[in-house]
């Protein structure tokens, strides 16, 4: 990542790299904190870390230091010191770079930011190492955090085709520590834009963002952009005049592109297909759900190649992860499930949802979203989600949670909830309809695994 940081600091060093609300800091200044992290770390030998609690101004020379010196960082996601403590032994990382005070005693040698940015940018340079490892771990919507092991060389050769983007900003929706939010990072680093990264990265504070600081590119989840567009609806306030929206990371409802069309008149909207394992498939800009036919059977020298196997997606990729944290490496020539349930119709591959997320009703399997699609499109809904709820006679049921319009009567909403899921088979319609005022999210995306 250094390369892509030094090549727009030697021909414009003041350019913006990284903005905050709070604090704006150019591309030299992040090159010049990244090379007294990869001193600080050479001379203290460490191989290994982890970061927790940083937001983007430090994390980002922190990361380019980090790969510079050959130095495998983790950045965990933030939680309570319990959730930490389990991170630490899981990864068997001795090392935590933090400066909360409260994550002391959990086992692990504390290292503060001072330690590693204060001084001078160092005279001689530490030899940029051969091996550049990077840990990214899984935001454990289906279950515990997995580690995937990249490589910097490899996940920076990813941006090789991206084109210059100079005054481009770009709103950092995901956190650094997700795979979504490296691939912005490199992104927009590989095109010589500006990171635009407001702390916290909820919704309400991205639309403040992009109407304050300027953002002219933006890519989160399908969760993410309907927040923003209830946001807007709530607020009354301007629309931010996007260049481009991209969704990512969850199945895209169809529904939603046409809403974001409409709402960001002057926006080129594009879907991306990604995950912390393989990497991307590239990105789809027709408008249209889901993904061209023309991504599966690429052929065995494709980089990534895809295919349908019983109704999920199963990818092999010779550009994404190396292997699991504590695993065998991966055989870059197999293929492996995604977990992505789809159905191929026409010349398009449709996304159903996650295979985590079926509901088992009585031994019939029920898909979350194509109900919740439904329940979107009814007036006097914001947010939804589906999910399943254990039952003593079923095994469970299909349970709805709704964020209603502000105002909305919801007598009148629960009964058109309830009409307009009428039509579908019995084991699908929402048994229990909740109203609630947001909707749990982790990484970013709805929670739809059952509840106990």
């Amino acid at each position: 990542m250094i390369e892509l940081l030094e090549r727009v600091a030697d021909e414009d060093p003041d350019r913006p790299a990284v903005v905050t609300h709070a604090v704006s800091r150019s591309y030299r200044d992040v090159v010049d904190d990244a090379w007294r992290v990869a001193a600080a770390l050479t001379r203290a030998g460490v191989t290994r870390l982890a970061v927790v609690d940083h937001e983007a101004p430090v994390i980002v020379p922190l990361l380019a230091g980090a790969s510079v010196a050959g130095v495998e960082v983790t950045q965990y996601p933030p939680a309570e010191p319990d959730e930490i403590g389990r991170l630490l032994a899981s990864f068997d990382h001795d090392v935590l770079v933090t400066d909360r005070d409260d994550l002391a005693g959990l086992g692990a040698r504390i290292v503060r930011t001072s330690e590693m940015l204060d001084g001078d940018v160092p005279c001689r340079r530490p030899p940029v190492a051969d091996v550049r490892p990077h840990l990214v771990l899984t935001t454990g919507t289906t279950g515990a955090p997995r580690g995937v092991r990249h490589d910097w060389t490899r996940l920076a050769g990813g941006a090789s085709h991206v084109s210059t983007g100079e005054g481009q900003r770009w709103l950092l929706a995901y956190g650094l520590h997700q795979f979504a939010g490296l691939q912005v990072l490199l992104h927009v680093f590989a095109a010589g834009a500006t990171l635009v990264a407001p702390a916290p990265r909820r919704p309400a504070e991205g639309l403040e963002a992009m109407r304050r600081l300027g953002v002219t590119h933006a890519s989160a989840t399908p969760t993410y952009w309907r927040f923003v567009v209830a946001e807007l609806r709530a607020d009354g306030g301007p629309v931010p005049p996007l260049q481009q929206v991209t969704l990512g990371g969850e199945a895209i409802p169809g529904p939603l592109l046409g809403v974001l069309r409409e709402t960001f008149a002057g926006a080129a909207v594009s879907q991306v297909y990604a995950a912390s394992e393989f990497g991307s498939t590239g990105s789809v800009r027709d408008g249209r759900p889901g993904l061209s036919v023309d991504v599966l059977d690429r052929g065995e020298q494709a980089p990534v190649d895809l295919r349908v196997v019983d109704g999920e997606l199963w990818v092999r990729s010779r550009t994404g992860m190396l292997g699991y944290h504590g695993e065998p490496p991966v055989d870059a020539d197999g293929w492996r499930p995604t977990g992505d349930l789809v159905e191929v119709v026409g010349d398009r591959v449709l996304f159903r949802g996650r295979s985590s997320d079926v509901i088992n009703v009585g031994g019939v399997k029920v898909h979350p979203l194509p109900v919740e699609e439904r329940v979107a499109a009814v007036p006097g809904v914001d947010l939804a989600r589906v999910h399943g709820r254990p039952n003593a006679m079923t095994g469970a049921i299909v349970a709805l949670e709704v964020v209603p319009t502000p105002g909305a009567d919801l007598d009148a909403l629960k009964l058109a909830l309830r009409a307009a899921c009428a039509d579908l088979p019995s084991a699908a319609r929402p048994r229990s309809i909740r109203f609630v005022e947001t909707l749990d999210t982790l990484g970013g995306k709805i929670v739809r695994r059952q509840t106990q």
